[in-house]
This record gives C-alpha cells, sequence and structure tokens, in this order.
C-alpha cells in the first residue's frame, strides 16, 4: 500500500507502538495510520463507538467516515466484512500478532 489510511482495532490507548485488540468490534480504539508514498506520516486515534444502534455496521460507518482504506484484523465477522465490500475499504488479516506496528510495516512492504 503506498497511499492511504490504514485501521487497526486496539485495545486501550492505541497508537503504532500499541497492541492489536482481537475483536474489532469491541476495541478500546482505532489507531489509524496514513500512509504515504509507502510511508507513515501521520499516527492518529479514533474511539470506537457502541455496538447497540446499528450493530456491527457502526464501526464500518465509522471508519468509512474517517476515509479508511484498509483495515487489519486477527478476525472478523462475515455481516462487517460484507459491509467493509460495500464501503470499498480492503480487509488483511494477520491473527498471530498483537503489536500494531509490525503487522503495518508488513503491508506497506
Amino acid at each position: 500500500m503506498k497511499e492511504g489510511r490504514i485501521a487497526i482495532p486496539s485495545i486501550e490507548a492505541g497508537g503504532l507502538d500499541g497492541q492489536r485488540s482481537g475483536h474489532f468490534g469491541h476495541c478500546d480504539v482505532f489507531t489509524l495510520v496514513d500512509v504515504e508514498e509507502g510511508e507513515i506520516k501521520l499516527v492518529t486515534t479514533i474511539p470506537n463507538q457502541s455496538h447497540v444502534q446499528g450493530g456491527c455496521m457502526v464501526p464500518v460507518n465509522l471508519l468509512a467516515e474517517h476515509k479508511v482504506n484498509a483495515l487489519i484484523v486477527g478476525g472478523i465477522g462475515m455481516r462487517p466484512l460484507a459491509g467493509f465490500k460495500q464501503v470499498g475499504i480492503d480487509v488483511y488479516y494477520d491473527v498471530t500478532r498483537h503489536e500494531i506496528k509490525p503487522v503495518v510495516e508488513d503491508l506497506l512492504a
């Protein structure tokens, strides 16, 4: 990935040196990584929203509103996966590592 914004479901404060959440829909925050010319330019976080109204589509809509292009998850249900496809967000899997930075670096490579 050379350009765009990557989202990673994260626990606690998130950030590039943070840990991924095992369940994307119940993460504390989403770490957003802005990429330009294949390099990390900016890292921010946004709080996840409640699942109560809108169910699994709440995080889909949240990330679409924040102009995310790619999502890295350890696992995801079929309904939100279909939602991300509908809004044009590519979903990538890494089930083994919980550190955010190496997973993002691998996607950039």
